[in-house]
């Protein structure tokens, strides 16, 4: 019979993608203990890609790295004190940062549980949890998944979960309007965080030309920083007929998550909205380069990805060069013929020449 917590800590410090692979851990808890409340502690900054789930009671942001030393301090112990009022009976840590293991000490819950990580088998780490899990899996979900075996639940819900409001829906479907777009829509993100990630402005270019040509329009997505914003309008200038870039840097991730729902196809690179594409199950088109694209591959079923390894030899993580783009090998025009079989274009009548 599984022990009925009553509340429950889920820890993950890493950037949105991350924290959006948690969700299948977070669905499960709610499926086996559906009257506890599951809270969560990430990094401040992570918090608006789970802002509007609806399985989790609260959360709990910590500064990350960048911030100052006083500031993470404080912060720090006032998320401390407030974590220990809610007296947990149960934490969950998937997360490797050595204060995670001081974390938990502090909330001295009768039951907590970590990932056994390879690089923490210190005693003071391995002390500091009642319960420790061997990493299993062939992709993220699943490792993810593998903290919970020493519950001993029968079942696990292998889906990921992007959560918004209507409101949120609302919102972009009104940019979408002002900018004349209609039902049927692409979404390309072509921006990440590391350049060895990205792929060619050129060849982001001669998709969306593609996709114009056959009569679907295409709405650029990015985050707001400068870089972003500058490859966005790198890529609308290189295009014969220019994508809808008013949204590009201006949409919360709910509201990114609304419009990614709302599209006919989403195509990205390895970040992410190709996550929120799976989460949110619109068919999407994923490039991967030196990044472990089996481990990390988006959680969908109706996808086609690309790895730079078919093209070329990938070097192994720790010969990674982070400034070189290997996604460029990949050609434009196997992307667009890839656009063809999940979006074939509408048969003509050979009558009337109206599609059918």
């Amino acid at each position: 019979m599984e022990k009925p917590f009553r509340k429950i800590l889920v820890i993950k410090m890493r950037f949105h993608g991350d924290m959006l692979l948690t969700t299948p851990v977070i669905s499960t808890l709610k499926r086996h203990y559906p009257e506890a409340q599951v809270d969560v502690l990430l990094y401040q900054d992570t918090i608006p890609i789970l802002s509007e789930n609806p399985e989790i009671n609260a959360l709990y942001g910590i500064k990350n790295k960048k911030a100052k030393t006083a500031e993470k301090i404080t912060n720090f112990i006032s998320t401390i004190r407030a974590l220990r009022r809610n007296k947990y009976d149960l934490v969950i840590n998937m997360a490797d940062q050595w204060m995670a293991a001081v974390l938990v000490r502090l909330l001295n819950a009768p039951m907590s549980i970590s990932q056994d990580y390879g690089h923490r088998q210190s005693a003071f780490w391995r002390n500091s949890f009642t319960h420790l899990a061997p990493l299993s899996g062939d992709n993220v979900v699943e490792s993810n998944l593998s903290v919970l075996a020493p519950l001993g639940l029968e079942s696990r819900v292998a889906e990921t979960t992007m959560s918004y409001n209507p409101a949120c829906w609302q919102r972009v479907r009104g940019e979408l309007d002002k900018a004349g777009v209609g039902e049927r829509y692409v979404v390309i993100q072509p921006t990440a965080r590391q350049i060895f990630k990205c792929w060619e402005n050129e060849k982001f270019s001669r998709v969306i030309d593609a996709l114009h040509q056959r009569g679907i329009e295409v709405v650029l997505t990015s985050g707001p920083g400068a870089d972003d914003l500058a490859c966005v309008n790198a890529i609308a200038q290189g295009c014969q007929q220019p994508p809808v870039t008013a949204l590009a840097g201006k949409v919360s991730f709910p509201e990114l998550g609304a419009l990614i729902d709302h599209a006919a196809l989403f195509i990205g690179v390895d970040s992410a909205p190709g996550h929120i594409a799976a989460a949110v199950k619109t068919p999407l088109i994923a490039l991967f380069g030196a990044t472990d694209h089996i481990f990390w591959r988006p959680w969908s079923d109706n996808m086609i990805q690309f790895w730079a390894g078919d093209y070329r030899p990938m070097p192994p993580r720790e010969q990674r060069n982070r400034n070189e783009m290997y996604l460029a090998v990949i050609p434009a025009e196997d992307v667009i013929a890839a656009i063809d079989k999940i979006l074939p274009v509408p048969e003509a009548d050979s009558a009337t020449g109206e599609e059918l």
